[in-house]
């Protein structure tokens, strides 16, 4: 995308400060989200009345002209990299992806190469039209290393803009298969008990509480009912293992999406999810209790038992309702056919 430019007059009763009062005012086909417009303020590449504004807090009125100029998508400084990628879908504005276990979606310190991110810059090449002034892919979701299945990343900004806003409004349809200890029911004592779980008609499980960094380890999240941010879980059975049951496969789905929810909350009902190093602990089968094939199995899974199923989103250019399904992996179905024989 080259160099552009727009221009735009405050309408009235505007919000008093600049970047919020763009973000209202500038055309939605322009694709420019407040954090973007303030980026371009702060770098000089808006004029308030013909002067240039470095302030985002800059006090603006009805009927004042901004002139904006979008300079054009730099390069990425994350190298791309020739990586296998299991496409469901791709156009010119988005990309559907099924992401097997095992592979981080963004660089970070500990995962500077090798990601998600890394193979869609060597998959889309000049595809992508410049997400947030750079020439890079959108993630507007993740999903964590070791969960598998699908998430949609924007190749353009304005696809970007309409899938962020699907994301924050909660309008995107989320459906993950795990495997957890114990069975969730509306009949077990217990669950009574616990704060934030109530069940639903149907015997659905539904977990509300807050979510926040814990205190002492940065890497986990933490229940809350004060503070933090709202999230709320679902989760129905699907099939039990054992008698009594000691694991089940569930069907989870989200009506927020807040990081490591599902793994959180479920362990926090205590139904931790089968393989999660982080929320699971040091729990086990009962001996004895299911085949020794089954307890191997449990015991040997490397990953949360976590995959993202189904995924349906407003495609945000054509307007088009889209909705795709994965497979459950082979090591989840693995664990599956232990835990049933």
């Amino acid at each position: 995308m080259g160099q552009g430019h727009l221009s735009v007059r405050i309408q009235d009763d505007p919000p008093p400060r600049l970047d919020k009062a763009l973000s209202r005012d500038v055309p939605d086909d322009a694709n420019l989200s407040r954090t973007r417009l303030t980026r371009l303020i702060a770098d000089g590449q808006v004029m308030l009345n013909g002067a240039v504004v470095t302030d985002p807090k800059t006090r603006v009125a009805a009927g004042d002209t901004v002139a904006i100029t979008v300079p054009e998508a730099e390069d990425s400084h994350i190298g791309p990299e020739d990586i296998p990628l299991s496409v469901v879908f791709e156009d010119d504005d988005l990309i559907v992806i099924d992401k097997p276990a095992g592979m981080v979606v963004h660089p970070a310190p500990g995962s500077p190469s090798g990601t998600l991110v890394n193979a869609l810059l060597a998959h889309c090449g000049d595809a992508l039209s410049g997400v947030g002034g750079m020439k890079r892919p959108g993630i507007v979701h993740r999903i964590d290393k070791d969960t598998s299945g699908l998430l949609v990343v924007a190749k353009s900004d304005r696809a970007h803009h309409g899938l962020a806003a699907q994301f924050e409004k909660h309008t995107v349809e989320r459906q993950y298969k795990a495997v957890v200890y114990g069975l969730p029911d509306a009949n077990d004592p217990r669950l009574r008990g616990v704060r934030g779980v109530s069940f639903e008609p149907g015997n659905i499980l539904k977990i509300t509480t807050q979510l926040a960094r814990h205190k002492t380890d940065r890497q986990r999240q933490a229940v809350l009912f004060q503070g933090g941010r709202h999230a709320i879980t679902r989760a129905r059975v699907v099939e039990s293992f054992g008698t009594p049951p000691l694991a089940c496969l569930v069907d989870c789905w989200l009506e927020t999406g807040r990081t490591h929810q599902i793994r959180v909350h479920m362990a926090h009902a205590g139904h931790a999810l089968v393989g999660d190093p982080t929320y699971g602990g040091r729990r086990k089968l009962a001996r004895g209790a299911v085949t020794p094939a089954a307890e191997e199995a449990v015991h040997a899974f490397p990953r949360q038992a976590l995959h993202a199923q189904l995924l349906g989103f407003i495609h945000p250019v054509s307007g088009e309702m889209l909705r795709f399904e994965s497979e459950i992996p082979q090591d989840m179905l693995d664990l599956i056919a232990a835990l049933q024989g």
